[in-house]
């Protein structure tokens, strides 16, 4: 039987997630998006944004 690793790294954010992951708010995020500086990606209703976009929006490499 294999073991579940409850604490793997996120690969990806909702908008809640990477507004508190980052210190930015929603309105920003979605600002950055519609400029095309932020990827994100529809799944269902959903909007989720890759961890690597945001830490490289973050790190000032977007």
């Amino acid at each position: 039987m294999q073991s579940i690793d409850h604490h793997s790294p996120k690969i990806g954010y909702s908008i809640r997630e990477a507004c508190q992951a980052s210190s930015l708010g929603r309105t920003t995020l979605y600002n950055h998006i519609a400029a095309g500086r932020l990827r994100a990606t529809r799944i269902g209703g959903r909007t989720i944004i890759p961890a690597d976009a945001l830490y490289a929006l973050v790190a000032g490499e977007a």
